[in-house]
């Protein structure tokens, strides 16, 4: 019993400190970050407490900011399009039968699986090949064709959750396809709709790859602004605005999370 207890003590020294060493490498580089965004310099060598750069990323930097700007507007646009189309998709695609549906669902989820570089340019030979000028409304396309497959991912793993009996009831009480769809379904997989559109607004504020091959003079995103200002050198600006970017992420989950509990408890 003793050699048991011993054991089982020994694991959880081992368990803890693999848990300890994990959130070290997790979180050692954000402190690291959130500390030198109050540096009086600009070298790595910490030289003193500061709130410049914070003053310099609010009132000397609207170029980051309208490029800030450009992303929400990309991000918020391409996620409501994106869950949509991925959405309809995802219940057309579980629900009914058809020929080439497996060939469908294999092909609805290449997106995912090839690399960021392949779907860029090809995104850029197709604007090009239709005459499309370079901009903010291709970086949109470029992002809903990205984001579609996670939205029908996501949606069709809610509704392999959905007890089809539902359905039948409410065809036996004298529902409609569009009263069915509007009243029982979506209501039911709003859990799923809701993540692929946090999903999708996450991935188009992220990406950089697809952005970097299908944007336009002036259609610059916060990743390839931000890409621009480290070629000419480090500026401490971009850690101030990446303390800010966190704060906003935390608040953010922490707004979903109680949203998420009263919604769907």
């Amino acid at each position: 019993m003793a050699g048991d207890t011993v054991q089982t003590f020994k694991r959880h020294r081992v368990s803890g400190l693999i848990f300890w060493m994990t959130m070290a490498f997790f979180y050692a580089p954000l402190l690291i970050l959130i500390v030198f965004s109050f540096n009086e310099g600009r070298s790595m060598n910490f030289t003193g407490f500061s709130f410049k750069w914070y003053k310099a990323l609010f009132f000397n930097s609207a170029r980051l900011w309208g490029s800030f700007y450009n992303t929400i507007v990309i991000a918020m646009v391409s996620a409501l399009v994106s869950t949509a189309i991925g959405t309809l998709g995802a219940i057309g695609i579980y629900w009914h039968h058809f020929k080439l549906k497996k060939y469908l669902e294999v092909v609805s989820y290449l997106p995912i699986i090839l690399p960021e570089i392949i779907i860029g340019v090809s995104m850029l030979m197709f604007f090009a090949s239709l005459n499309i000028p370079l901009g903010l409304v291709t970086i949109m396309i470029a992002h809903i064709t990205f984001n579609i497959p996670f939205v029908l991912l996501i949606v069709i793993a809610r509704l392999s959750e959905f007890d089809y009996s539902i359905i039948e009831a409410a065809h036996d009480l004298g529902a409609n396809e569009m009263d069915t769809l509007l009243k029982i379904i979506l209501p039911i997989c709003m859990p799923g709709i809701v993540s692929g559109f946090l999903m999708a607004v996450t991935l188009s504020i992220d990406d950089f790859v697809i952005t970097f091959f299908v944007t336009g003079p002036g259609a610059s995103t916060l990743p390839l602004h931000i890409y621009s200002m480290l070629r000419f050198g480090l500026s401490p600006v971009i850690n101030s605005l990446s303390v800010i970017l966190i704060i906003g992420s935390l608040v953010l989950a922490f707004m979903s999370k109680r949203m998420f509990r009263h919604m769907f408890k």
